[in-house]
C-alpha cells in the first residue's frame, strides 16, 4: 500500500484544482487545452483523494504534518 505523503491543506488544494480544471475542461474550454485542463484535473482529484502523490515520493517530499501521531 501507498503510504500518505501529503497534509490536509495540500489535499484541499489538490481537490479544489482538480474540480475547477475538470469543470473548464468539460465545460468550457475547446480543443486540445480541454483535454489538458481534464488530464490534470483528474490527475489532483486523484492524488487529493488518495493523499499520494507520485512526483512528492520521488523528490522525497512530504507535507503531511508528523506531530499528530496517534500513540
Amino acid at each position: 500500500m501507498l503510504k500518505s505523503n501529503e497534509g490536509n491543506v495540500d489535499r484541499l488544494i489538490r481537490n479544489v484544482f482538480g474540480v475547477l480544471s475538470l469543470f473548464l475542461g468539460i465545460f468550457i474550454l475547446k480543443d486540445t487545452i480541454s483535454i489538458i485542463f481534464i488530464i490534470l484535473g483528474f490527475v489532483g482529484l486523484i492524488t487529493g483523494l488518495t493523499g499520494f502523490c507520485g512526483l512528492y515520493a520521488l523528490l522525497g517530499i512530504n507535507t503531511k504534518s508528523k506531530d499528530k501521531k496517534i500513540k
